[in-house]
């Protein structure tokens, strides 16, 4: 974990960074087009998210964690290796704003970021609890690691 500490049990998680804690741990991020999926296994208390700028790429170095297909994997594989288990994963999901006012928003970046993370986690069948996507502000995002709690600050 590379995070910087807020106090204590916090944490600022930066673009590009994927974090998972076992033990009790708060963190928070701000978001515009990029999207945090948080991730939790409730029974276990393991949770983490990552914060992700592009919804593809490639690359097996730390920055390949700023993409939303390398993001993920790291991220669900970091739960797992914490004691996680799949079946009991459940998701939120955060950030996404719209970067432009055109019509089609099938180009916009917020919006293909938010579409690549609710499909991934789909195809993975981790159920959505929540989400705040997408709209023309940003957000600061505070969650728990230990029982996936999040709160939500409109910029």
């Amino acid at each position: 974990m590379t995070s910087e500490p807020l106090s204590t049990t916090g944490f600022f998680v930066h673009p590009g960074q994927v974090v998972a804690s076992a033990t009790p741990c708060h963190y928070s991020t701000i978001l515009g087009t990029c999207v945090s999926v948080c991730l939790v296994d409730p029974v276990a208390a393991v949770g983490g998210l990552n914060h992700f700028l592009l919804p593809y790429g490639a690359g097996a170095s730390f920055s390949g964690t700023r993409y939303g297909n390398l993001a993920m994997e790291r991220l669900l594989r970091e739960m797992l290796t914490l004691g996680a288990h799949r079946e009991r994963l459940q998701a939120k999901v955060f950030g996404g704003m719209e970067s432009s006012q055109h019509r089609d928003t099938s180009r916009d970046l917020g919006t293909s970021n938010v579409t690549f993370a609710l499909g991934w986690l789909e195809q993975q069948a981790i159920p959505v609890l929540a989400r705040d996507t997408g709209g023309h502000r940003g957000r600061k995002l505070l969650f728990q690691s230990q029982d996936g709690a999040a709160w939500v600050k409109h910029l």
